[in-house]
């Protein structure tokens, strides 16, 4: 059976994001800066430790965004699927350092590390979920309520 052109520019491909090693490096270099501090070294073991397991989920993890849902897989395996159609919500906090990536479902929230490209991300999401995406408050709007 053929689908209609309709349908088919309706469509958005699926797409694969690539793994970003800004954050756990960030993590990283930010133990080791604290590392001459007068503070007990633990506090850097902690930060480095983190740090390094952020990379390695960068390497292991992989995040696909299909028509319908938002797909986290670990070593080629499934893991976790999210359909847009149960989300409520969604904002990416600090993009730019990187940050996390927020999002509401029905059931419950999220918040998940980008370790990934979020130039990419924050495209394909608005491009997906884009009426869904929490608008910046600033302090002009606040301070007309």
């Amino acid at each position: 059976m053929s689908s209609t052109p309709e349908s088919q520019a309706e469509q958005i491909e699926s797409v694969t994001l690539t793994p970003s090693i800004r954050l756990p490096l960030l993590v990283y270099v930010l133990g080791l800066a604290i590392l001459p501090l007068p503070l007990h070294p633990w506090l850097t073991m902690v930060l480095c430790g983190f740090g390094v397991f952020l990379l390695l989920q960068a390497y292991l993890l992989r995040l696909e965004l299909t028509d319908n849902d938002f797909v986290i897989w670990r070593s080629g395996k499934e893991i976790r699927r999210f359909p847009f159609a149960n989300w409520l919500a969604w904002r990416m906090i600090f993009p730019g350092i990187p940050g996390i990536l927020f999002f509401r479902e029905v059931n419950s929230p999220h918040f998940v590390p980008i370790l990934f490209d979020p130039v990419t991300l924050l495209e394909q999401l608005r491009l997906r979920v884009g009426h869904l995406e929490l608008p910046k408050e600033t302090k002009l709007e606040n301070s007309q309520e």
